[in-house]
């Protein structure tokens, strides 16, 4: 029996193939943080159209939801790979404090979609007077 010499690489090409079959979803990046009055929330959904997109907020935990659409005037093509993704899409991530679900706001431009949610009041730092006595 001939001695084989082990090619990693060759076993992960036969794992990237496992999966050629299996449709993908697409999972948006999102950036999250704050400072004294708000939390931001930055997702990059390039090629989504904004119309598509729901985004809610609920007991602190913020979802977006949509879909993508990938239009092509020709629908029969032969790939030899295909990493472009379209269909729907959910991700939800929990807040890092309480908010005002309720005065969120939504913005999209160039492909970045930013949301600006007020802190609910009683997170937001007070600051207290320090009374001096004689």
């Amino acid at each position: 029996m001939a001695i084989i010499r082990w090619n990693p690489w060759t076993d992960l090409d036969a794992f990237d193939r496992f999966f050629e079959g299996i449709p993908q979803s697409f999972v948006p990046a999102m950036d999250v943080y704050e400072d004294k009055d708000n939390v931001y929330v930055e997702s990059a959904l390039a090629g989504v159209d904004p119309e598509k997109v729901s985004i809610t907020v609920e007991d602190n935990v913020l979802k977006i939801e949509g879909n993508m659409e990938k239009k092509s005037e020709v629908d029969e093509k032969n790939y030899y790979r295909k990493e472009v993704r379209s269909g729907s899409f959910y991700r939800s991530i929990a807040l890092p404090t309480h908010v005002q679900a309720d005065k969120a706001s939504a913005h999209f431009h160039n492909g970045l979609m930013k949301v600006t949610i007020p802190k609910a009041e009683e997170v937001k730092p007070k600051k207290v007077p320090v009374k001096i006595s004689k």
